[in-house]
């Protein structure tokens, strides 16, 4: 009986425990950002933004390894936003009319897959070489993503070259509509002006690539 009460104890504190070292990270990752949108982000130290948030330097590196990542602390989610699109696509809908689909009805808020954000943060990112490289990467990681996702989707191996060859148009499409509307947030265009840009860019996109990936992963059930 000892043991069992001592596990249904510890579960809460576990709960509590991670809840803290979340809700810590996204503090440091928020006023890092703020910091780094007000001055810049090569002008900002790690040692500034522990004061800034009450922690030791120390903290701040075992949460972010990578001074980069105070500002895409989301990358996770943003690295398998397109596989989980073609993952969670519907019955008879391929993967290029999922990713179609996804992308221009998130447009009316920030989303994984749209690359829609705050004026200030589409500024800071595209003042900052070392920002924009560590976003290379994450885009790189993201079609490896996708390229596994559509693998698995076609029932092939990891490593079958016309998933990784659907992936890099898919990608390289997300990634042209992701600079529009980067270059509209920082412009401060109105959301009306955003949507409707978008979505004819992206139907001129996905339709380029229509005859080539529109019956390619057909979800069957």
């Amino acid at each position: 009986m000892t043991e069992v009460r001592t596990a249904q104890a510890a579960a809460p504190e576990e709960g509590r425990r991670g809840r803290k070292k979340r809700e810590t990270r996204e503090r440091l990752a928020h006023v890092a950002t703020l910091m780094f949108i007000e001055r810049g982000f090569e002008n900002v130290t790690i040692a500034e933004i522990a004061e800034a948030a009450d922690v030791s330097k120390m903290t701040v590196s075992n949460y972010f390894p990578l001074k980069e990542d105070l500002v895409f602390d989301a990358h996770e989610g943003v690295v398998d936003s397109l596989a989980r699109v073609v993952r969670e696509r519907a019955v008879g809908e391929s993967a290029l009319h999922a990713l179609h689909r996804v992308h221009v009805s998130s447009l009316d808020r920030p989303h994984p897959v749209n690359g829609r954000c705050t004026p200030g943060f589409a500024r800071l990112v595209y003042d900052s070489p070392r920002l924009r490289a560590r976003e290379r990467e994450i885009d790189e990681q993201r079609e490896a993503a996708l390229a596994a996702a559509l693998a698995d989707a076609a029932q092939t191996a990891p490593d079958d070259h016309v998933a990784h060859l659907s992936a890099a148009q898919l990608a390289g499409a997300h990634r042209v509509l992701c600079r529009r509307v980067r270059a509209l947030c920082r412009a401060v265009a109105p959301a009306a002006q955003l949507r409707e840009e978008i979505t004819e860019l992206a139907r001129t996109a996905f339709g380029m690539l229509e005859p080539a990936l529109g019956d390619y992963c057909v979800r069957d059930r």
